[in-house]
């Protein structure tokens, strides 16, 4: 999911004490019930509440990973979980979509994040600001050592696959197509095949 980056302008509150960026992040979500706050790089990345044809590409991108035994046994495959990341003291993100190791559990650390060594897939549709997807959160997960990075591209309609980490970003990023299909990195815990026109056209407004 895409998002709009707010940089703070001030190092301290009132009282001299040093500001918590997940302290504002949580006020943001008190005040806009539904939005979506993360911290990368030092920056909040705000985001609206999805849209339904947001909602519909996710819903159409858990079945195969279903359908292949990615959420039985050793892993599962969840929506909205919170990634804790090294780019920041602070920084954590909230992928649209992972797969990561059932034992997901053993390995909080705090803020509702999770240690990214339990992280075998992310995956984002992109919403309006497509950038922090295709820019930001690329050089993020890599960092993480996300092993697989999905980027469901609506505003060009294409298909982002990002593998092998190294340092701020990945060695090898592939763009697909509708008319394409992919086969993820059986790393993942299964074969897993996409057909991208099928997800494109799941991300875009049905029309009247």
């Amino acid at each position: 999911m895409s998002a709009a980056s707010v940089e703070q302008p001030f190092d301290t509150f009132d009282d001299d004490r040093p500001f918590s960026l997940t302290a504002i992040a949580d006020e943001i979500m008190e005040r806009h019930p539904g939005c979506r706050v993360e911290i990368i790089g030092g920056h909040l990345l705000v985001t609206p509440s999805p849209d339904a044809p947001h909602a519909r590409a996710l819903t159409k991108l858990m079945r195969p990973f279903i359908a292949a035994g990615l959420d039985d046994g050793e892993t599962e495959v969840l929506q909205n979980v919170g990634l804790w990341l090294p780019t920041g003291a602070e920084d954590y993100a909230i992928p649209d979509l992972v797969v990561v190791d059932a034992d997901i559990d053993d390995h909080f650390v705090e803020n509702n994040a999770y240690d990214p060594v339990c992280f075998r897939l992310v995956l984002e549709v992109t919403s309006s600001n497509w950038k922090d997807d295709l820019k930001t959160k690329v050089g993020a997960y890599a960092e993480a050592k996300v092993p697989v990075y999905l980027v469901v591209d609506r505003k060009h309609q294409r298909l982002h696959v990002l593998t092998e980490p190294d340092g701020s970003e990945y060695a090898n990023h592939r763009v697909h197509a509708p008319g394409e299909t992919v086969t993820l990195p059986e790393t993942i815990g299964a074969e897993v095949t996409l057909d991208v026109e099928h997800i494109i056209k799941a991300g875009q407004k049905k029309a009247d």
